[in-house]
């Protein structure tokens, strides 16, 4: 199979499970047979995200509180957590200010208050300093890049399905079920 038909047959392949939803084994065996990402293919720009549903508890958590996705500005300065207000403006949240615990025990359809509310709580979520790096590390056979939070016990874990999409796990101590996302590249 020729390299070109590989990326597309991964995009398409994204594409299945993401139209019908898939289960942590499926996507595990997706992540697994992708191709590593490594720090130096992703380290510039902004990433918008989105989830991969295997039904995790947290299913729709982030995308309605507001998740926009990341931005790699290099490999020690990284947003892991962009989020969007309802006007469109994109501001970077220092981690430590969201209320993570609180993610499986409230339903996802009971966020929107929060959404719409972005545009004042940017003031008091917004950081200015990066809040985690990249770095290529190990993960299940292959050396990919991985977002480390600075304060948090959390490693995001990217593999490459083409050249503008990521797949990530993140990693969490005390997370049971691993949460599958999606980075596409904003051009």
């Amino acid at each position: 199979m020729a390299i070109g038909e590989s990326v597309s047959s991964a995009t398409a392949r994204l594409a299945e499970l993401r139209s019908a939803g898939c289960t942590p084994e499926q996507a595990w065996q997706f992540f697994d047979g992708l191709p590593a990402a490594r720090v130096e293919e992703v380290t510039v720009g902004r990433w918008r995200g989105a989830e991969l549903d295997t039904d995790h508890p947290w299913k729709g958590m982030l995308v309605e509180s507001g998740w926009y996705g990341k931005q790699f500005d290099s490999a020690d300065a990284v947003q892991p957590l962009l989020f969007s207000t309802p006007d469109g403006q994109i501001f970077p949240v220092d981690p430590r200010r969201v209320p993570l615990f609180l993610a499986g025990k409230v339903p996802a359809a009971t966020l929107g208050p929060v959404r719409r509310s972005l545009g004042v709580l940017r003031l008091a979520l917004r950081t200015k300093t990066p809040r985690a790096r990249l770095r290529n590390l190990e993960f299940r056979g292959k050396s990919s890049a991985a977002m480390i939070y600075d304060d948090l016990p959390i490693i995001d874990i990217f593999r490459r399905v083409d050249e503008d999409t990521l797949l990530g796990v993140m990693d969490k101590r005390g997370l049971r079920d691993p949460y599958f996302f999606i980075l596409y590249r904003d051009r």
